[in-house]
This record gives C-alpha cells, sequence and structure tokens, in this order.
C-alpha cells in the first residue's frame, strides 16, 4: 500500500475513525462486551438503552466530580449510527416497528486489533506450525494428479498410523505436554472467535448485495425480464463465488447432526482438559456459529423477497396501465358517439334479403315426457368393515419428535435432510403431515424459488419408488 491509499483508510475507514476517537475507550468496552463477546445479533433499541445506561451509571461513580460521560445514552448511539461513525447498524426489522441496533465489521476489526495489543503470558508457535504444515499437505497433495504421486503419500501416511497403533498396542501412549495444550487450545480459541468476526462480515456482503439490487429495482427503467436476468445473475455469481462456496460448505456442516454430535463432544472434552483455562464461551460455539450463519442466511432470503415484492408491484401497475387504456377509450368512444365520421366505406351489395311471413314454420305443442322424482331405495349390500381400518393417520407428534431429537435449539435443518435420516413410511400423508406442523418451537418455511425432490416407497407396494417435486422446505427451532 502506498501512502494516499494509507492515508485515505486513515480519512475514511470506520475501524481507524473509531481509533481516533475521544470516547473509544466507551466504545469499545460497552459494544465489544455486549455485541461480540456475548456473540449477540440485531437489538431493540430499548435493550441496547438500558445496557447501555447502567454502563455509564457504573463508569461516572468511579469518576470524582463531574461526569466523565455526560450524555444520555441515546445520544450516544445515535453518534455511533450516524454516517459519519459507522460504528454501529441502525434499521428497521421486516415486520417490527422498532429501532435495531448492530454492530459492522469494522467496529469488529478496531476491537479485535485492540484485544491483539494485550500482552500475553503464553505465546505458543508449535500448533500453528503444525497448522501450517497440513496446509500446505493440503494443497500440494490436493492438487496432484498423479495417481502414484498420491498412492505413494496415502502409504506413507498409513505407515505412520501402523506405527502408531503398533506403540499404542505395546502400551507407549505419547501424550501432549501443558505446553502443547495450552498452545492447540490457544489457537483453537483464537480461530473459534475469528469465524464469529467473519461471519458477520459475509453477512455485511449479503447485504450489500441486498441494498444493490433494491437501488438498481428503484432506478430501473427498462424491461421487467432483464432486470430479474441482471438481479438473478448478480445473485448466482455471489453464491458460485469462493466466499459463496466456502460460506455454503460450512453451513451444510452446521447442519449435519452426527458432525455437531461430534463437535460438541469434542468441545465438551477440551474444556475439560487440567491443562487449560476453559473460555466458557468456546464450549458453546457451534451454537454461536449457527447463530451467525442464520444471521447470514436471512440476508439472503431478503434479497429473495424484495425480487418478489417488485414482481407483484409490476404486475399491480401493469393492470392499473391496462384499465387506464380502456377508460381512455370509452371516453374517446362517448366523445364522437354523436358525430358522424367524415369518411366512409362503400360496399358492394346486390340485393336487400327479403324474410315473408309465411316463411317461418307453423306453432307445433311441445311433446309430453313423463318425469319420475322418486329415486328407488339403495338395494343392501354387506360392506366389509376392514375399509374403516385403511384410513391413513398420521401422528403429527411423532413427527414434531423426530425433529426435535434432529434439531437443537435455535438451528434449522432441510426437510430432505430430516426424511433421509427418518424415511417416510405413509406416504404423501407423512409428507403433507410434515409441512402441516404446527408447533410453538417448530415452523415450517417454504422457498418458491427453490424445488426439492423427495422419494419414498409406496405404501400398498414397499417394492415401488414414488417420487414427490416439492418447494424447498426449511424447519426451524426457536
Amino acid at each position: 500500500m502506498d501512502h494516499d491509499d494509507i492515508e485515505s483508510l486513515r480519512q475514511r475507514h470506520p475501524a481507524w475513525r473509531l481509533l481516533r476517537a475521544g470516547n473509544a475507550p466507551l466504545v469499545l468496552s460497552f459494544l465489544g462486551s455486549y455485541f461480540v463477546q456475548d456473540n449477540r445479533g440485531a437489538v431493540p433499541v430499548g435493550e441496547l438503552t438500558a445496557a447501555l445506561d447502567d454502563h455509564l451509571y457504573v463508569l461516572n461513580r468511579m469518576t470524582d466530580g463531574d461526569a466523565r460521560y455526560p450524555k444520555q445514552p441515546r445520544d450516544y448511539l445515535d453518534d455511533w449510527a450516524a454516517a459519519e461513525a459507522a460504528f454501529l447498524r441502525r434499521f428497521y426489522p421486516v415486520g417490527d416497528d422498532q429501532v435495531h441496533y448492530e454492530v459492522t465489521p469494522a467496529f469488529e476489526k478496531a476491537y479485535a486489533w485492540v484485544q491483539s495489543l494485550v500482552g500475553r503470558p503464553f505465546v505458543g508457535t508449535e500448533s500453528r506450525l503444525h497448522t501450517v504444515v497440513d496446509l500446505l499437505r493440503q494443497i500440494v497433495h490436493g492438487t496432484e494428479a498423479n495417481p502414484q504421486v498420491r498412492l505413494t503419500e496415502l502409504l506413507r501416511r498409513r505407515a505412520e498410523i501402523d506405527e502408531e497403533i503398533a506403540a499404542v498396542e505395546a502400551g507407549k501412549v505419547a501424550l501432549l505436554d501443558h505446553a502443547g495444550v495450552r498452545d492447540r487450545y490457544q489457537q483453537l480459541a483464537a480461530t473459534a472467535r475469528e469465524l464469529l468476526s467473519d461471519f458477520r462480515e459475509v453477512e455485511e456482503n449479503f447485504r450489500l448485495l441486498d441494498r444493490a439490487a433494491r437501488a438498481k429495482i428503484a432506478a430501473w427503467s427498462g424491461s421487467k425480464g432483464e432486470l430479474l436476468a441482471e438481479l438473478v445473475g448478480s445473485r448466482s455469481d455471489i453464491a458460485g463465488s469462493d466466499q459463496g462456496r466456502t460460506f455454503q460448505a460450512f453451513y451444510d456442516f452446521l447442519l449435519s447432526d452426527a458432525r455437531q454430535d461430534e463437535l460438541a463432544e469434542l468441545l465438551r472434552r477440551a474444556s475439560d482438559v487440567d491443562s487449560v483455562v476453559a473460555d466458557r464461551r468456546l464450549r458453546t460455539v457451534h451454537h454461536d456459529w449457527s447463530e451467525a450463519a442464520e444471521r447470514a442466511q436471512r440476508t439472503v432470503r431478503q434479497v429473495s423477497e424484495q425480487l418478489r415484492r417488485f414482481l407483484d408491484d409490476q404486475v399491480w401497475l401493469e393492470n392499473r396501465r391496462v384499465f387506464d387504456l380502456v377508460r381512455a377509450v370509452e371516453a374517446a368512444a362517448l366523445e364522437v358517439r354523436h358525430q358522424h365520421p367524415a369518411f366512409g366505406l362503400e360496399v358492394d351489395q346486390p340485393g336487400i334479403a327479403i324474410s315473408l311471413p309465411f316463411d317461418r314454420p307453423l306453432y307445433q305443442p311441445p311433446l309430453a315426457s313423463n318425469v319420475d322424482s322418486l329415486i328407488p331405495p339403495a338395494a343392501e349390500e354387506d360392506l366389509p368393515g376392514a375399509l374403516l381400518l385403511t384410513q391413513t393417520f398420521v401422528d403429527a407428534a411423532r413427527l414434531a419428535g423426530q425433529v426435535r431429537s434432529l434439531l437443537p435449539p435455535r438451528s434449522s435443518a432441510l426437510l430432505e435432510d430430516i426424511i433421509e435420516l427418518y424415511p417416510v413410511e405413509q406416504g404423501a400423508a407423512e409428507l403433507v403431515g410434515y409441512l402441516a406442523l404446527d408447533d410453538e418451537e417448530l415452523t415450517v418455511e417454504l422457498d418458491e424459488f427453490a424445488e426439492s425432490v423427495v422419494e419414498y416407497p409406496d405404501p400398498a407396494d414397499p417394492d415401488r419408488t414414488r417420487r414427490a417435486r416439492l418447494p424447498r422446505a426449511t424447519v426451524r427451532r426457536a
């Protein structure tokens, strides 16, 4: 970076502007502990104002004489959310009339840099060296196209594993010392916190896409098809980019029930090791990841909703235009109703068609018809009683229990993934039962722009497989 680039960042970047602010300690201490440390998303203005009021009360009591921070909490929030500061983002969520606040990625960068200034009593380098070597191996061997070279590497790794197995069977178990455990745990905690910060930046990038789509729709003067093609193309470019693919892969990992259980068990066992001072947030950091990823997905859904509203508005405008044209034609016809046109059209007519009265047939009375309005009684038949037992009953409580066994609180999963773990037993009726789940904790959202195909065995013929096409359904647990 040259001198002009650095000067531009110093003048315009919100993170650098925050570090230069006079009340930077107040901003970093309050917003850092409230949003970053506790991993909070958007917060209503009343709740945030109350928390800031308590924080200011504690700080002002520590000073003698005049208050160190004399302004009201709401005034501080307005200053931090202003365009010239941009430490907070102020907005109205969909379906809510109360202002919400959340921190920006620029604030997280400044907060992370200030945290890095604090001296650490222990700085480990061994685990990072192993991480660098492992990443280099993945890059080199993952791009190797020669099968013989890859086979040689796999055999070498298998030999190392065989040697370790033989050593363990002989009673020689190599354990990490206290320094190695602390080194790896320190790197684990730093990487986990960086992931949360990265999710906020990914969410901000998707939000910029949504803002660009809204601005393009507001200023568009061309055809509707061209605008939709451009917007859908930009959405596909984001989803197909390196950032979009890695984010989707990470989100799919979080949706896997087996991987979530494994991750939770590893975090629990790592926190119970005596050699480390366990971070209380690290034990449940995978839930924080899920919540941050859900916020990013929610921003993506807002782009789709914006496109849907645009289509509805355009259809209404086009219908109104048709009605205006029809009224204009009617008004023009009424104006010239009593005015004969100055021009005419001549048609060659050989003669006048004459219809004589006697050419019409004489009256004939209609034929009488016998109508029997009595319905004969139905013949008595012996109906098999087994027909009453062939009706399909779908137990909604059983379906809700299966979903709760898969989804932890504040998480979601695709319906096709749930069906893959719990196969359909009662055919299409069970699929409709999933879509009609009515529970306080469980909700089902349908994406009309995506489609999923579900295969299930025919209840009448188990050897026969049926296939159902339905909108992509996402089951969420509160």
